[in-house]
C-alpha cells in the first residue's frame, strides 16, 4: 500500500545491495555498492518511516569523503520528496550531527558517513525520535525502497550550520586549569576542525597532527583502534614531551589515547579512567561496557564502588541498553564512548576527551600513573575467523552445547563469553560480517596460549578453522 500526500511522480521500486543494509549503519562502496540512486531511495524510504511515526523535519550531515557531498544532496532529495523538511548543517563529524539532532527542533538525523572505512566506502548513520536506529528499522528500509511504498510531498531545506554551538556545548563541561602538553591527530578525517577549535581554546600547549581534513587519508588510515595508525602521535608525544595523545577515527565518534611513554590505552581502559572519577559523584551508577572488554574494567568498576554491566557489542544497542537502564557510562573495545553524565549520551570521541583531560587538568594524576596501577594482563586482539554467514550461529551453538554439558561458566548476553581459570575467551557470530569472533584474556602469555588452543580446539570440533592471533 502507498501512502500519498501530493501528486508528485511515483517513484520506481528500489532494491539496495545485498551488502548495504547492516545492523546498526548502511555502507557500501562508492560506485559499486553504493551510488546516488542507493541515497536517494535511503532518502525516500527514511522519510516516509520517519512521516508514519509522527516526525516532520530531519537533520543532515556529511564527512569529509569525496563522495559524501554528492550522497548527501541525494539524502537530501529523496528525503524533501516524501514531504519532510531538512536542516542541513553540512559537513563535519557524526557526533556534530547527533548534537544537531538532539538540540534543533527535527525528529532525526542522518549522517553521511564511511566511518573509519577506507577511501571508497561510504555509508550513513540514522537517528529517530533521539534514538538510535537500526536492526529491524533497517530491514524496513529495504522493504519501503523495494516497494516504492514512499510518502509524498515537497519539504524545504534549510542550511543552518551548527559548529560553533557544538564547540561551545563540547567546552561546557571542561574542568581545571592545570596546563597539559597534548598532542592530536584528527587522521585527517571529519573531527579536524572541531578538534583545532576546541584545542585552541584549551589551557596548556597542542601540537595538531593531520586536522585537515582530506578524503584520501593521506598520513595514515583513520582507525585508532590499529597500533600502526598511531605511530605518527606516539612520536610526537615523545618528541614534544607531552602528557598524552589524543586520536579519532574518519567520523569522530571513537577515540584513541596514549600516555606520555607513548603506551596505547584501549577503549576499555579509558573507560575504566572515566568511570573512577564518574563514580565519585554517582556512587553505585551502572557502567556498562560490551563483552570483548577485559575483566580489568569489570572489577574495576566495581571496585570504584560502581555496578558494571555486560553487553551486547555495537555502538546502537550499547546507546539503547543504557538509555533503557538510564546509565550515565558506557563504552566498547572499540573506542566509541557514550557519556549521558551532563552530556546525551551518544558516542562524542571529542567531548570523551574533554572529560578525560578534565580529569588530568583537575589532578596532579597522569594518564601513566592511571595504567601502571591496573592489574597486568595479556589478551589476543580480535581474531576473526572466517565462517558462512549461514553456519555462524549454528557453530556458536554447537560450542554452547559442548559448554553446558561440561559445566563452564558461561556468558552468553553476546556469543560465548566463557571463565576459564583466571582467564576468560570469547565466541561470537559477527553481526555486519560473514566471520565468527575471537578473543581470550589471562594473567600471562603461557595461560592465554592455553586458551587460544582450547578455543582452536572446540572451533576444529565445529570443522571451523582458526588462524593464527595476529
Amino acid at each position: 500500500m502507498t501512502h500519498t500526500t501530493g501528486t508528485a511522480a511515483r517513484d520506481d521500486p528500489h532494491v539496495f545491495h545485498a551488502s548495504f543494509l547492516r545492523e546498526y549503519d548502511l555502507r557500501g562502496i562508492v560506485g559499486a555498492t553504493l551510488s546516488a540512486a542507493d541515497a536517494h531511495a535511503l532518502g525516500r524510504a527514511f522519510g516516509s518511516l520517519a512521516r508514519r511515526r509522527g516526525e516532520k523535519s530531519v537533520a543532515v550531515g556529511y564527512d569529509g569523503r569525496h563522495s559524501s557531498p554528492m550522497l548527501a544532496e541525494a539524502l537530501v532529495d529523496g528525503l524533501a520528496a516524501c514531504g519532510i523538511d531538512i536542516v542541513n548543517v553540512g559537513r563535519g563529524p557524526t557526533p556534530m550531527l547527533y548534537f544537531a539532532a538532539q538540540t534543533l527542533n527535527v525528529g532525526g538525523g542522518v549522517m553521511v558517513t564511511g566511518s573509519h572505512n577506507p577511501p571508497d566506502y561510504n555509508g550513513f548513520k540514522l537517528t529517530l525520535d533521539k534514538a538510535p536506529f537500526f536492526g529491524a528499522d533497517i530491514q524496513e528500509l529495504g522493504r519501503i525502497a523495494a516497494e516504492a511504498d514512499y510518502e509524498y510531498g515537497r519539504g524545504k531545506v534549510e542550511n543552518l550550520s551548527v559548529f560553533e554551538a557544538y564547540v561551545s556545548r563540547l567546552l561546557l563541561d571542561t574542568v581545571g586549569a592545570r596546563g597539559l602538553r597534548v598532542a592530536w591527530d584528527a587522521g585527517n578525517g571529519a573531527m579536524g576542525e572541531a578538534m583545532a577549535a576546541v584545542a585552541a581554546r584549551l589551557p596548556g600547549e597542542h601540537f595538531l597532527l593531520n586536522e585537515r581534513i582530506d578524503g584520501d587519508f593521506p598520513s595514515h588510515h583513520p582507525d585508532p583502534t590499529v597500533p600502526e595508525n598511531l605511530k605518527q602521535l606516539q612520536a610526537t608525544v615523545l618528541a614534544e614531551n607531552c602528557d598524552l595523545g589524543i586520536a579519532f577515527d574518519g567520523d569522530g565518534d571513537r577515540l584513541g589515547v596514549i600516555d606520555s611513554k607513548a603506551r596505547i590505552l584501549w577503549g576499555d581502559q579509558i573507560l575504566l579512567f572515566l568511570a573512577r572519577d564518574l563514580l565519585k559523584r554517582h556512587p553505585g551508577a551502572t557502567v556498562i561496557a560490551d563483552v570483548k572488554c577485559s575483566q580489568v574494567l569489570f572489577d574495576g568498576v566495581a571496585a570504584a564502588g560502581g555496578c558494571p554491566l555486560m553487553w551486547k557489542t555495537g555502538h546502537s544497542l550499547i546507546k539503547a541498553e543504557m538509555k533503557r537502564r538510564a546509565a550515565p557510562l558506557a563504552g566498547e573495545m572499540s573506542g566509541h564512548l557514550f557519556l549521558a553524565d551532563r552530556y546525551y549520551g551518544y558516542d562524542d570521541a571529542l567531548y570523551a576527551a574533554l572529560r578525560v583531560l578534565s580529569i588530568l587538568q583537575s589532578t596532579e594524576e597522569s594518564l601513566a600513573d592511571f595504567r601502571d596501577s591496573l592489574p597486568p594482563v595479556v589478551n589476543t586482539p580480535e581474531i576473526r575467523v572466517p565462517c558462512p554467514e549461514d553456519r555462524k550461529w549454528q557453530v556458536v551453538e554447537e560450542v554452547r552445547a559442548r559448554m553446558i554439558i561440561s559445566g563452564a561458566e558461561i556468558n552468553d548476553v553476546d556469543g560465548l563469553r566463557i571463565g576459564d581459570g583466571e582467564g576468560w575467551w570469547l565466541l561470537r557470530a559477527s553481526n555486519t560480517q560473514d566471520v565468527l569472533v575471537v578473543r581470550c584474556e589471562a594473567p600471562d602469555h603461557e595461560r592465554l596460549e592455553a586458551l587460544v588452543e582450547r578455543v582452536r580446539g572446540e572451533l576444529d570440533a565445529c570443522q571451523v578453522d582458526m588462524p593464527d592471533p595476529a
